[in-house]
């Protein structure tokens, strides 16, 4: 009985130990992960202010925004 009761403490202390790996694993993944959506959104934010300033610059002086023909937009060959 003395050897049943220590093979399942070994089995139990192998569990835990690759539990423990599977959750550092787990936690450095989730770093990863944290640090790419905080660059991402860095790189949404940055793309919206690039669009408002492009929208200011772009929009007639009446702050309207008239309908496009895109017959207007075609290249003179065509």
């Amino acid at each position: 009985m003395t050897t049943e009761h220590h093979s399942h403490g070994d089995d139990t202390e192998q569990r835990l130990i690759e539990l423990e790996i599977k959750s550092s694993y787990a936690d450095d993944l989730l770093d990863s992960l944290n640090q790419l959506v905080a660059r991402q959104q860095e790189q949404i934010d940055l793309l919206l202010r690039e669009v408002a300033r492009l929208r200011q610059r772009g929009e007639p002086e009446s702050g309207a925004h008239a309908m496009r023909d895109p017959r207007d937009e075609l290249p003179p060959h065509y």
